[in-house]
């Protein structure tokens, strides 16, 4: 598979009246086409920094980003990303439909082809007949599956998931995990998600990239491999090798490390 992502030596050094702050350091890995790749380490190691740096919402201070193959030059949000951030976002005055639209309202390609590349989507994931609702008719379930739409609706080459299920119940979540996972996989979606949860990493990723306290660095990359003939989170977590996982890589977390 070819990389649709690369990161090499990505730095980020925050300058304040009392010092600086270096909160990554050195970061290099990449992201193939169509893999489900994950983020995890401790609390304040930058992981949401490098989504951000990653979008072209923030600047490294060193390091080079290529996208698809083309070098980022650090010149603002990239068109190729699509990003879903805790919160669905949704507006509630707009309805599902509107709501799905507004990616492409802001980018000017409202065009008849993208409409109903929307409302084919919509369909598929079984929104359709919700679409002339509004968010605070769907549960919150739904609600992501219709930010993921709007997402989408725009033909990212990556997504970006930055803690995009933890506002969500447990149960939820479990189960929205397994909506928004298919649906990548559906579309041959390239997704990279930085998340607290250890399990949920597991579940969806193919690979997890541990990093360290801050300064956040790599300290290891963990392939996933499930022997299934079709994963899913939810066959993942009652597979044997899910435990062995979990305590492999929370012992790469060292979480009572200074």
């Amino acid at each position: 598979m070819s990389e649709v992502l690369r990161l090499e030596n990505i730095s980020k050094t925050y300058q304040a009246k009392n010092g600086e702050t270096e909160a990554l350091k050195e970061i290099s890995f990449e992201v193939k086409d169509g893999e489900f790749a994950s983020i995890i380490g401790p609390s304040g190691c930058g992981k949401s920094t490098l989504l951000s740096i990653i979008s072209g919402l923030e600047k490294s201070t060193s390091g080079r980003l290529y996208i698809d193959g083309n070098e980022s030059t650090n010149s603002g949000v990239s068109t190729k990303i699509g990003y879903m951030l805790q919160k669905d976002s949704l507006l509630e005055w707009r309805t599902i439909l509107n709501n799905a639209m507004i990616g492409l309202e802001i980018r000017n390609a409202k065009t008849l082809e993208n409409e109903n590349y929307v409302k084919e989507l919509l369909a598929k994931y079984g929104l359709y007949e919700f679409k002339d609702k509004y968010p605070a008719q769907l549960s919150g379930g739904m609600r992501q599956r219709a930010a993921l739409i709007r997402t989408l609706a725009v033909k990212p080459k990556i997504l970006l998931l930055d803690e995009a299920f933890s506002a969500l119940d447990y149960q939820t979540r479990i189960m929205v995990t397994k909506d928004i996972y298919e649906i990548l996989k559906n579309e041959g979606i390239t997704a990279l998600m930085v998340t607290h949860d250890i399990s949920e990493s597991i579940s969806m990723s193919d690979r997890i990239i541990v990093l360290t306290h801050r300064p956040g660095k790599v300290k290891r990359i963990v392939n996933i491999g499930f022997e299934m003939e079709k994963r899913d989170p939810l066959s993942c977590r009652e597979s044997p090798k899910f435990s062995e996982y979990f305590d492999n890589i929370w012992k790469e977390l060292d979480i009572s490390a200074k």
